[in-house]
């Protein structure tokens, strides 16, 4: 049977941290081969959205509805700090079923560093190393939280592309981030525009 195409919708969503609500009434779908930009300040609630699509918070108000795997990217690389890289990203490769590693590995110029403690690593090769195990994940649908910090122009030009590839082969991007992407076709909103008015913020 046929994996059904991959999705990922958003119905009337809020989402509080603490006793402030961040944002309602936020609603959107993107089938196959779509990528989206969320923008907004620090604190508006980019971070909340990513984690509740991803099922890591649970939404004040609507429902978060998917088909396909999900990968995440933020700022917790999910590799063992106390391996050396190439140990540490082998776990998840046997983990995911990955059996062509070597790809994400050499694109994102991490061969240099596999023997390198993942604790050692800079902001930026931290970053590029869980960009290659999502990468080696092989899922459909990308829930991106700044994948462009840290890095230089290179890399985000290489991240850039890879986010091309990705929704071009009919994968799915949600990417919040400060930075400017040139994606073809990406749709874009900001999260303040769902932002609650003050009475319904104390409400």
């Amino acid at each position: 049977m046929q994996a059904p195409s991959p999705f990922l919708a958003a119905e009337n969503l809020a989402c509080r941290r603490g006793q402030r609500l961040l944002f309602r009434r936020l609603s959107f779908r993107l089938e196959a081969g779509a990528a989206c930009h969320v923008t907004g300040a620090n604190g508006a609630g980019k971070t909340t959205l990513i984690r509740a699509l991803a099922g890591l918070a649970t939404p004040y108000a609507g429902q978060v509805r998917s088909a396909g795997s999900l990968g995440l990217l933020d700022e917790r690389t999910g590799l063992d700090p106390d391996l050396p890289l190439g140990r540490a990203l082998a776990f998840w490769e046997q983990v995911d079923g990955c059996t062509s590693p070597h790809g994400a590995i050499t694109i994102l110029g991490l061969a240099p560093l596999l023997e390198v403690p993942v604790r050692f690593l800079s902001t930026g090769q931290k970053k590029r190393a869980a960009l290659a195990a999502l990468l080696n994940r092989g899922v459909p649908i990308w829930l991106l939280d700044e994948p462009l910090s840290g890095l230089d122009a290179e890399t985000i030009a290489k991240v850039t592309a890879l986010i091309r590839l990705h929704v071009g082969g009919g994968g799915i991007a949600l990417i919040a981030s400060h930075q400017a992407l040139d994606v073809p076709g990406m749709t874009s909103f900001a999260i303040e525009d769902f932002a609650p008015a003050p009475e319904e913020d104390d409400a």
